[in-house]
């Protein structure tokens, strides 16, 4: 059964940044297009940010130029660089397959970012 297990999270001043982690126990993981969301109490779930097998990221708009999504891998591991962190950034956060690209595992409990002053 796929696990996935996401870190990092954390609270931040408005600007700060973090770096969150996920570790896939996905064999091929290689082969997934990979995903962040997030959820903010009482909102739906939404993709942040994704990556293809190849490298290739797209960001939702209000993510762009502030988040970074890479991938190891070899490793099994899946990152969030977020820069500039906002209020609103303020959620739960967790990793899964790009469901553009066919269903999600089974959700990890997610890592949780809150932007404080």
């Amino acid at each position: 059964q796929v696990q996935l297990v996401e870190s990092g999270g954390g609270l931040v001043q408005p600007g700060g940044s973090l770096r969150l982690v996920c570790l896939a126990s996905l064999n091929n993981f290689a082969f997934n297009r990979m995903a962040w969301y997030r959820q903010a109490p009482a909102e739906q779930r939404y993709l942040v940010a994704a990556i293809t097998p190849s490298g290739t990221t797209n960001y939702a708009d209000s993510v762009k130029g502030r988040f970074t999504i890479s991938r190891d891998s070899a490793n099994k591991m899946l990152y969030l660089q977020m820069n500039n962190l906002k209020f609103e950034d303020t959620a739960l956060y967790y990793c899964n397959r790009d469901t553009r690209s066919g269903s999600p595992f089974k959700w990890g409990q997610g890592t949780q970012v809150t932007v404080s002053s």
